[in-house]
């Protein structure tokens, strides 16, 4: 984050207005749709069953080039065929012709110097996984990428990559992509395309594996945080954030494989044109949490949201001996008074830059917004508050998420109006906070929480709802979460 002047302000009665139409008492979190059902994941029921390859089904009998017969290309063979098998009934959807599988399966050890050629290029150290449209072939590197995603992600996270390789074997095949596309359409198209197979294996769909919607389905969006662009202002960035990389696949799993062919440059670019997008020469994004620093975001927020009675600010701790709701260290809410209470070590502890010596397949996104997302997500209580919500309900967390990720948003740095008190100063959206905010989602959901700090079973509900507010403001907010 960063400072700057002020921004323009939300309606601070367009909350109240949805929330008390139709409505003659307090609020009692019926969702609009089944997609906003807080247990349910984009229409499926929250299920904490196993994830996972099925036990007692035979392997898939396929041809893989250079392979080793080892659990990783097993693993990968069945995921190939039940890939496959969804692309035979899914493929006439989304184009005319029949499905045509991939001419080649290729498996490679990157410490051989004499390892096979893909794609024209030496395998040797190449730790990858990846499609070549010459010649129609998929490969994977069996002894360290996929081994090392399996250990810290578990083997649906290795389904995830093939899926995701596969949905470009799928944008050749039917010619929905061109040359001239930008890098992004492609990598998020088959990111959305690897979303519609994953919902198939939620589904129950799936001959080899099978799929939680709790823990299961939060791991494989882990993985895609992992495979996120960190470095925006690299011209070699293709794949895009984890914010954009996750909500790519939630199109797909929620709303099936034609929807993927719906994201095109445009597409992509109209979810991305009220964010920022590069870093600054000299600037690297990061805002220590301090009590200056805290004291400034609350300020920023109450020009955000202009509310009639905006939240005091007490530093002294997270527990406000609140009489009306418990402490959610390190940041609660108190209804009773009013009152964000911090506690600002802990915070900035939640807040503070990445260990250097931190694993490269970590999908612990850590920085400030780690931190400042909790202090928006406790000061849209205190606009639910204001607009006679309930604060406590599963209901409230999904629309403390939506309303956390719409003040996001409207911090952006596009947002800003540079010119109204350009004495004052503002906390700004940088480019790797909303990853920090998804990371976040995923790990604990406290700023996907109600007032008593309770949240709901899925992260993928948890991270769609932020994603709702950030791409549709609030009013994406208030039209969904009534």
């Amino acid at each position: 984050m960063r400072r700057t002047g002020w921004p323009a302000r939300f309606a601070a009665g367009a909350l109240a207005a949805a929330l008390l139409a139709g409505c003659t008492s307090r609020i009692e979190g019926t969702a609009v749709s089944i997609y906003d059902n807080p247990f349910t994941v984009a229409g499926l029921p929250v299920s904490s069953g196993p994830s996972g390859p099925r036990g007692g089904v035979p392997d898939a009998e396929v041809t893989i080039e250079n392979g080793d017969g080892g659990e990783v290309d097993i693993l990968v063979g069945n995921a190939i065929t039940d890939i496959e098998a969804y692309w035979q009934g899914t493929f006439g959807s989304i184009a005319k012709g029949s499905f045509e599988p991939v001419s080649t399966l290729l498996s490679w050890d990157p410490s051989e110097r004499r390892g096979p050629d893909f794609c024209g290029e030496s395998t040797f150290d190449f730790i990858n996984a990846a499609y070549c449209s010459r010649g129609d072939v998929i490969g994977w590197d069996r002894v360290f990428l996929l081994p090392e995603l399996m250990d810290t992600f578990g083997p649906m996270s290795v389904v995830m990559v093939l899926a995701h390789e596969y949905g470009h074997a799928i944008q050749y095949k039917t010619g929905i992509v061109s040359d001239d596309d930008p890098g992004i359409v492609f990598e998020q198209q088959a990111d959305c395309f690897a979303g519609a197979f994953v919902r198939h294996i939620a589904e129950g769909n799936s001959e080899h594996f099978q799929l939680n919607t709790s823990d299961g389905l939060n791991s494989v969006l882990a993985s895609m945080v992992l495979f996120r662009d960190t470095d925006p202002n690299d011209p070699d960035s293709v794949h895009g954030s984890a914010f954009e990389r996750v909500t790519a696949m939630q199109i797909g799993f929620s709303d099936g494989a034609r929807a993927c062919t719906r994201i095109d440059a445009a597409e992509i670019e109209s979810r991305r044109a009220e964010l920022p997008q590069f870093f600054d020469s000299s600037d690297d994004g990061e805002l220590p949490v301090t009590a200056d620093s805290v004291e400034q975001i609350l300020h920023s927020f109450d020009y955000v949201f202009d509310l009639s009675s905006p939240p005091a600010l007490d530093l002294s701790g997270s527990d406000l001996g609140c009489p009306d709701a418990k402490a959610t260290a390190p940041v609660s809410y108190c209804p009773a008074t009013n009152t964000i209470g911090v506690d600002l070590e802990e915070l900035a502890e939640r807040g503070a830059a990445p260990d250097t010596g931190s694993s490269p397949f970590s999908a612990d996104v850590r920085g400030d917004y780690n931190a400042y997302v909790l202090l928006a997500s406790r000061y849209a209580l205190a606009v639910q508050r204001e607009a006679g919500a309930s604060l406590t309900d599963a209901q409230t967390a999904l629309r403390t998420a939506c309303l956390a990720g719409a003040i996001s948003a409207a911090l952006s740095p596009t947002n800003i109006d540079l010119t109204n008190n350009p004495d004052e100063s503002l906390v700004w959206l940088s480019p790797g906070d909303l990853d920090e905010a998804v990371s976040g989602l995923l790990a604990d959901g406290l700023a996907a929480s109600d007032v008593n700090g309770n949240t709901i079973p899925s992260g993928f509900a948890r991270v769609d709802a932020f994603r709702t507010g950030v791409l549709g403001g609030e009013a994406g907010c208030t039209g969904r979460y009534h």
